[in-house]
C-alpha cells in the first residue's frame, strides 16, 4: 500500500517528496538545507547534477511504501523516464528542519 506524500510522518521529508512528485525544482530546492548533500548506491554524487538527470529531467516519482525511523527512512517504488521502475531506500538527515543530506539506492 503506497502512502501519500502528504501523509509522510516528518515535515522536511514530506516537502522533498512532494516536491519530486510535483516536478517542482523550486520547492525541492527549498526543502533542502544549504550545502546539501547526498548519495547514490554509496556513492557521493553532485546534488544538482545528480537531481536533475534522476528527477527533474526525467519525471521522477516517488511511490512510498513504508517508512520508519520517524519518517526518516522510506522505502519507495521509484520510477524515471531513464531506468523506469525500482525498489528504493532513502534515508535523510534533518538540519534546522530542512534536508540536509540524503542517501538513495536499490533496496
Amino acid at each position: 500500500m503506497t502512502i501519500p506524500a502528504d501523509r509522510l510522518s516528518h515535515p522536511a521529508v514530506r516537502d522533498l517528496v512532494t516536491a519530486i512528485n510535483g516536478h517542482d525544482e523550486q520547492a525541492f530546492f527549498a526543502a533542502l538545507a544549504p550545502g546539501a548533500t547526498m548519495s547514490d548506491d554509496g556513492s557521493d554524487r553532485d546534488l544538482r547534477e545528480w537531481c536533475e538527470r534522476e528527477i527533474f529531467a526525467t519525471r521522477g516519482h516517488m511511490d512510498v511504501q513504508s517508512e520508519a525511523d520517524g519518517g526518516l527512512s522510506l522505502v519507495a517504488n521509484y520510477r524515471n523516464d531513464t531506468w523506469e521502475e525500482m525498489r528504493t531506500h532513502w534515508q535523510f538527515t534533518i538540519e534546522d528542519g530542512k534536508v540536509s543530506r540524503f542517501e538513495t539506492g536499490q533496496a
